[in-house]
């Protein structure tokens, strides 16, 4: 069964777009989203997300992914469409060093 969607995408170019965004989404990783309307939140991803099959509500059948993220500071999780993202910013910490 075909789950719905708001939003679905079937021009290459959009694909394209949703694939590099995907890429960009590191398992565990901790990254800043801009999303579409501008605005910047933090966010820890839990698993990278992969291209799925919707239907749209008009009945048409596209791509389309979601992305749960962790609120690094609340710890509150949320699911996200990838096309709501329009930037990825990697976070990077220092490393930190172990030892036994």
């Amino acid at each position: 069964m075909t789950q719905l969607a708001d939003r679905v995408y079937r021009d290459a170019a959009e694909i394209e777009r949703l694939t590099a965004l995907v890429a960009g989404l590191p398992d565990e990783g901790l990254v800043d989203l801009q999303l579409i309307d501008g605005s910047w939140r933090a966010a820890v991803v839990t698993t990278r997300p992969s291209l799925q099959t919707f239907l749209d509500p008009e009945g048409n059948e596209g791509v389309n992914a979601v992305v749960r993220i962790d609120d690094p500071t609340t710890g509150r999780s949320d699911y996200l469409w990838i096309d709501e993202i329009a930037r990825i910013r990697p976070v990077h910490s220092a490393e930190r060093k172990f030892t036994d």
